[in-house]
């Protein structure tokens, strides 16, 4: 029996499934496809960008250097201007299309940020995840079985079984991860409740016999919206048509060609289509993340157009947020409550990141009112305030979890504390445990700490900028758990390390 099986070896269900197996736990993971080398994970129509809320969590495991090898020059956001047209700004993200303007960004408006290695996001590609992710899972000793299909899910009190063709594999726990289609989440009874599609988009890589005619950037019309990035015959389209076409018919060049006439109000001609695919901006999100013995994490627990980017960072950070709590439970030290939290915290996330891409949808409709929204918009993100709040929302940087306590750091990520000596926070925090930071003179919590070795790793020393505290104490997914003040309390550190960690182990009897 496997402690965890997990369907899905797309980025979401490869880093749950390194944070289970730096934890120590046997797991299985399940894909469908048979293989990684599908076209449309490589760029430029399987390229994504990684937040700085994502970023922040491979560079904490030790993987952000090997993503940037793998991902190499794709900073295709940093557009060159074409003939005799001015340098564009450099790309930071959008709002319903209309771009933000890194100079325009306050970045030291931004709740507690300190200089580290993943203060922006990365431009990258889903092969270059998920072979990084592919490769550190094998180090790792997780079993990933490719062209696997599972039909069948059911569970009691004390393990799940997953039948994939001829095999039935036993575990303890499940997560479903296998997308916005999710097959677990359907077997497993969850309820998907949310809004339908407002529009059917599409994506594709083809050949323009006259692409000049198209500029680069998003241009939204009286019919939609596309988007055309210089270069490499990427295109994308927004036809508000219902989402009725999505995956009804096959994409010909001939329609595809037809909705970018319409669309774009250009008579171009498309000389060949290499790549296309499409999809909509169904929101939909269940009520709860976990069933018994079977949770689900990313697309599988929520999905929404891929306006702003968020799809795959919501993902990755329910997979962070669930990896440590599971691997606590698995190992039998994880207090009561814990895995319920997993919930508690990220559905309001999703529930968020939904609200954010339909406010976009709302705002691109081909029609006055929306028009007359976007010049709002166009005029807020011209303020310094304004497009310092869409960054900070589309960096991941307003995500703050209800924790209690009085502190504000407390709920957020960590900032990147680097002691004197020029260790940082990420470097410790690469085997997956929890973090205490004590920067007081007399070592305060040395003794404390002590008694969640394995658990918790100490480490002190003065900081070059401690922002005020005395102490700090980082959850594994680089959450902040407490943070006391330049004299911290020993029994407010205590109480807040057995509420996330469990019971201190027992000292020594001596002999």
């Amino acid at each position: 029996m496997h402690d965890v099986v997990i369907v899905g070896a797309g980025p979401v269900g490869l880093v749950l499934a390194c944070e289970l197996g730096l934890a120590g736990c046997s797991v299985l993971v399940l894909e469908r496809e048979p293989g990684r080398g599908s076209p449309l994970r490589s760029a430029p129509l399987g390229r994504r960008g990684l937040s700085a809320a994502s970023a922040e969590a491979f560079d904490r495991r030790g993987l952000l250097e090997p993503l940037l090898a793998a991902s190499g020059d794709q900073q295709v956001f940093d557009v060159a201007p074409e003939a005799g047209e001015p340098a564009r700004p450099r790309f930071l993200g959008h709002f319903a299309g209309m771009m933000l303007d890194g100079d325009r960004v306050d970045t030291g408006a931004l709740p507690f940020r300190l200089p580290g290695a993943a203060l922006e996001g990365v431009v990258t590609d889903l092969a270059a995840v998920e072979t990084v992710l592919s490769e550190q899972a094998s180090k790792l000793g997780v079993d990933i079985r490719r062209g696997v299909t599972v039909s069948a899910v059911s569970q009691n009190g004390h393990g799940v079984v997953v039948r994939a063709g001829a095999d039935a594999h036993e575990a303890r726990w499940l997560v479903g991860c296998d997308g916005g289609r999710s097959t677990v989440r359907k077997l497993a009874g969850f309820e998907f409740v949310g809004t339908e599609p407002q529009f059917t988009g599409y994506t594709m890589q083809a050949t323009l016999a006259d692409a000049g005619r198209l500029h680069p950037g998003f241009h939204p019309t009286r019919s939609g919206m596309y988007l055309r990035l210089p270069g490499d015959g990427h295109i994308a389209m927004m036809d508000f048509d219902g989402g009725a076409f999505d995956r009804s018919q096959p994409l010909t060049r001939e329609h595809l060609q037809a909705v970018l006439r319409r669309v774009s109000g250009i008579d171009v001609t498309i000389d060949e289509v290499h790549l296309a695919s499409s999809f909509t901006d169904r929101a939909m999100q269940t009520t709860a993340y976990r069933r018994g013995r079977v949770l689900l994490a990313g697309d599988a627990a929520h999905i929404h157009s891929p306006l702003g980017g968020q799809g795959l960072n919501t993902g990755i950070g329910d997979a962070v947020n669930l990896g440590w709590k599971l691997a606590a439970t698995v190992r039998g030290h994880a207090p009561d409550g814990l895995l319920d939290s997993y919930t508690g915290e990220r559905h309001p996330i999703g529930a968020a990141v939904l609200d954010w891409t339909r406010a976009q949808v709302a705002t691109m409709r081909p029609e006055p009112y929306a028009r007359a929204i976007q010049a709002v918009v166009r005029d807020f993100l011209g303020t310094r305030d304004g497009a310092t709040y869409v960054y900070e929302k589309l960096s991941g940087s307003w995500i703050r979890y209800d924790l209690g306590g009085d502190h504000p750091l407390v709920g957020r990520s960590a900032p990147d504390f680097r002691f004197e000596d020029g260790t940082r926070l990420g470097d410790l925090m690469a085997d997956g445990t929890g973090v205490v930071l004590d920067f007081s003179t007399d070592r305060r919590l040395h003794a404390s700490a002590a008694g969640w070795e394995g658990r918790i790793r100490y480490a002190a020393g003065t900081a070059a900028d401690d922002l005020g505290c005395g102490a700090v104490l980082v959850r594994p997914d680089g959450v902040v758990a407490w943070a006391g003040d330049r004299l911290p309390d020993r029994s407010e550190f205590e109480q807040a390390a057995g509420r996330w960690f469990g019971g201190p182990a027992p000292a020594p009897v001596a002999a």
